[in-house]
């Protein structure tokens, strides 16, 4: 009997190490809806999920940025994702929802919140399972977009926060 438990102790499970490895090729995301459609932004980039409240307004910036608020001493600018990427109006419920997100330029920590219609869930990705965006067919312009992947028969458009917020303090310094 001893031996046998020798043995099974020196026994290396082999579907063990597929499970490291594909945690190692895995990466999560929030994802939540803009009308029918799937989006998807990388967890660690989200600070908080916050309920719609009304914003600060200011003035002579563009139509889907709806203002600002005050996020525990911080202004935090807040766009509306559905404005910006130029789909159909709709009323805001109470599903309605700001996510906002977190980015490093430089050594600066750039903070935003995003207008969302509902958020969904929070996936895992197999990194390897992620396909590029198409040229055509997204309602979102491709430079948003780090990729797209099916996840229990839905596609979500995993979008990029560092492009997002890129293009939008550019839009800002425009005016």
């Amino acid at each position: 009997m001893k031996a046998n438990i020798s043995q099974e102790s020196e026994y290396k499970d082999p579907n063990l190490d597929s499970d490291n490895k594909s945690q190692t090729n895995s990466v999560q995301y929030l994802s939540f809806a803009l009308g029918k459609e799937e989006y998807g932004v990388d967890i660690l980039r989200v600070q908080e999920i916050r309920s719609w409240e009304p914003v600060s307004r200011i003035p002579n910036v563009p139509f889907y940025e709806k203002g600002v608020v005050n996020l525990r001493g911080s202004i935090v600018p807040i766009i509306d994702l559905r404005e910006r990427f130029n789909l159909k109006y709709a009323e805001y419920t109470l599903l309605t929802v700001v996510v906002v997100l977190q980015t490093s330029v430089g050594n600066k920590t750039q903070t935003m919140g995003v207008v969302v219609d509902s958020v969904s869930d929070v996936i895992s990705v197999d990194k390897t399972k992620i396909q590029a965006a198409p040229d055509f067919g997204t309602k979102v312009s491709n430079e948003f977009i780090n990729g797209l992947v099916s996840v229990n028969e839905r596609m979500v458009m995993l979008l990029d926060v560092d492009k997002l917020l890129k293009l939008e303090e550019i839009s800002q310094s425009d005016n």
